[in-house]
C-alpha cells in the first residue's frame, strides 16, 4: 500500500477555506435570485450555478474528510471531530427557525406550536428535512414556503461521514485504485439511470433520487482519489488541468457524465492547492454559517416586503445579514466546540504569533 501524503506541504497552505466561502456565497446569490423572482436578478443563475457549487463542496469534502479519517487515532476520534464541526451550528439554525419564526407566522400561537411544528423540529434535527420542510403559517405568501431549502445537502454530507470508515476499510483491504474507480463509476451510472428514468416517466422523484448520496458520491470519491494520489497529481498537474478544461468545455456540447465529476474535482483542487492566496483560515471558517443561514435570511427579507422594487438593496441586505450572521455563528457557536488540535485553532494561533513577531518590543 502506498504511503499516505499526510505531511505533504500543500496540506498546510491551501485555499480550501476561501474556496468554500466563495462557493457558499455563490449558492446564496443564486437562491436570492430564484426565491425572489426579481427580473433584474435573473442573470445571476446564468453566471453562477448552485448545482456546480454544491458538487464542488462535495469534492472538497471528499479530499478533506478522507484525510481527516486517515489522520484520526480512532473511529471515536473521527466521529467526535465531525460531530463537533457540523452539528452545533446546524442545531442552532434549526432551533432559531423553529422558535423564532413564530413571530412571522400567520397562525395563532397555539396553532403554530402544533404537531406540524414538532414534526419540523424532529425531522430537521435528524437531517430528514424533506419530511417537513415548512413551519405552520410561515412564508406562505412567498414563492416557496420552505424554511431552509439549503439543508438537504447536509443529509448527504452526514451520509458521507458515516460511509467514510467503511470506504477506507475497503480501500485498505483491497487494491485502492481499482476500488476508487469502481465506486466512482457506479455512482455515475446510478445518477444517469435515475436521470434517464425521470426523463422517460416525467416523474420528478427519480430526478431527486439522482441528487442523493449514490449520485453525488462520484464527486466525493474524485476528491478522495486526489488526496490518496496527491504526489502523482502534483507531478502531472499541467496534464490534469488541461484535460479537465477540455472535458468541461466539451461537456457543454456533448454530455460526458463519466468524466465530468473528476474534471470538476481537478479544477477545484488545483485552485485549492496550487494558487495559495494566504492564510484565510486565521479569520475563521464562515462558509458553513453562510450556507446554513442564507436561505431563511432570504425568506425573511422577502416576507417583510421591504424591498419590493429595490432589487439591489435586497441583494445587498441578503449578503450583509448572511455574512454578519455567519461571523456571529462562528464566534458564538462553531469555534467553541472545536478541539485544540483543530486546523482553525492552529491557524489562528499561528496568525497571532506572526503578528506579535512583527510588532516591535515595548520598552
Amino acid at each position: 500500500m502506498d504511503l499516505l501524503p499526510l505531511d505533504h506541504p500543500r496540506l498546510k497552505e491551501n485555499n480550501f477555506d476561501l474556496i468554500r466561502l466563495l462557493l457558499a456565497m455563490a449558492v446564496c446569490l443564486v437562491h436570492a435570485a430564484e426565491l425572489s423572482g426579481i427580473e433584474s436578478l435573473r442573470g445571476l443563475p446564468g453566471v453562477l450555478s448552485a448545482q456546480v457549487a454544491v458538487r464542488a463542496f462535495f469534492v472538497v469534502s471528499g479530499f478533506l474528510i478522507v484525510m481527516s479519517y486517515e489522520r484520526s487515532s480512532s473511529l471515536a476520534s473521527y466521529a467526535g471531530k465531525r460531530l463537533r464541526r457540523i452539528y452545533p451550528a446546524y442545531f442552532t439554525i434549526v432551533m432559531l427557525c423553529a422558535v423564532g419564526l413564530v413571530f412571522v407566522s400567520q397562525q395563532p400561537l397555539a396553532d403554530y406550536f402544533s404537531l406540524a411544528w414538532l414534526k419540523y423540529l424532529v425531522a430537521n434535527l435528524t437531517f430528514l428535512n424533506f419530511l417537513q420542510p415548512t413551519l405552520p403559517g410561515v412564508f406562505e405568501s412567498n414563492r416557496l414556503a420552505t424554511v431552509n431549502g439549503a439543508l438537504w445537502t447536509l443529509k448527504i454530507e452526514v451520509m458521507f461521514y458515516v460511509a467514510v470508515p467503511l470506504i477506507v476499510y475497503c480501500l485498505r483491504r483491497f487494491r485502492r485504485l481499482p476500488l476508487l474507480i469502481l465506486i466512482y463509476c457506479l455512482s455515475v451510472v446510478y445518477a444517469e439511470l435515475m436521470t434517464v428514468k425521470a426523463a422517460q416517466t416525467g416523474i420528478d422523484f427519480y430526478e431527486r433520487l439522482a441528487r442523493q448520496l449514490p449520485g453525488q458520491l462520484s464527486y466525493f470519491m474524485a476528491g478522495a482519489a486526489v488526496f490518496y494520489y496527491l504526489p502523482f497529481f502534483e507531478r502531472r498537474i499541467g496534464y490534469f488541468v488541461s484535460a479537465a478544461v477540455g472535458v468541461l468545455a466539451l461537456n457543454f456540447l456533448i454530455p460526458l457524465p463519466l468524466l465530468q465529476p473528476f474534471a470538476l474535482a481537478t479544477l477545484v483542487l488545483f485552485f485549492g492547492l496550487y494558487l495559495y492566496a494566504g492564510n484565510f483560515g486565521k479569520y475563521g471558517d464562515f462558509s458553513y454559517g453562510v450556507y446554513i443561514l442564507h436561505f431563511p435570511v432570504i425568506q425573511l427579507l422577502l416576507n417583510s416586503g421591504w424591498f419590493t422594487g429595490r432589487p439591489w438593496y435586497f441583494l445587498f441586505s441578503t449578503v450583509s445579514i448572511t455574512v454578519l450572521g455567519a461571523i456571529l455563528m462562528w464566534n458564538l457557536v462553531e469555534k467553541r466546540f472545536l478541539l485544540r488540535s483543530s486546523h482553525y485553532v492552529g491557524v489562528a494561533a499561528q496568525a497571532e504569533e506572526n503578528v506579535s513577531v512583527k510588532q516591535p518590543a515595548s520598552l
